[in-house]
């Protein structure tokens, strides 16, 4: 389950890495702050080329380094494959595992979502470490340059698991926070009251 804290001696807690999903503002507000230390203070990327109004329309992961937030990554969804992007460590947690981990809650959550395919565009230099996870150049050769670097277009092939969302899925599953399919969430705890509103047995037209 993403996002889960394990106990640790305090020691170790102090430099374990957890990874959750994004849920609100202010985690969007981290997000925002690790990327611009990334791609703008470091890369020299065009703010308008970072933050390219695809933000509020996509799942992000942010990654800590005990309790400081450390990285982060963006999942957008396709018909028939999730990109997978916008992978920013901050550079003092650069030789942790953190990437590792960022990359691997993102293919476990796309997998579990259904989808069978990962769609990447990894800068030249980072086509080894993408390769780590499976994922192979795509084969059509296209030149893609922006933001001042050139990138290979990547493609990971996934194989649905037992516990992949469909629509035979419990329903409750279906509408518990996102990411956090396997903890009863606020709408399974109200299912113990009874259907009483007022608006019930209103049809509407």
């Amino acid at each position: 389950m993403l996002g889960t804290r394990h106990s640790l001696p305090t020691d170790s807690r102090s430099r374990a890495i957890t990874v959750r999903i994004a849920r609100d503002p202010n985690d969007l507000m981290l997000v925002t702050a690790i990327r611009s230390a990334v791609y703008l203070a470091e890369q020299d990327c065009p703010l308008e080329e970072e933050f390219d109004g695809n933000d509020l329309v996509a799942a992000h992961f942010i990654g800590f380094i005990g309790q400081e937030p450390a990285g982060c990554l963006r999942v957008r969804f396709f018909g028939e494959f999730a990109k997978v992007e916008r992978l920013a460590v901050r550079h003092q947690y650069r030789r942790s595992r953190l990437s590792f981990k960022l990359v691997q809650a993102s293919v476990e959550y796309v997998r579990r979502k259904g989808f069978r395919r990962i769609y990447g565009q990894a800068q030249d230099r980072l086509v080894d470490f993408w390769a780590h996870f499976g994922a192979k150049p795509l084969g059509h050769n296209r030149k893609l340059t922006f933001s001042d670097y050139s990138y290979t277009e990547m493609v990971l092939d996934l194989e649905p698991g037992p516990d992949t969302i469909t629509l035979d899925s419990d329903p409750y599953v279906i509408i518990r926070p996102e990411g956090d399919w396997d903890r009863p969430g606020v709408l399974d705890l109200s299912a113990s009251r009874a259907a009483s509103s007022p608006l019930r047995n209103v049809s509407i037209g």
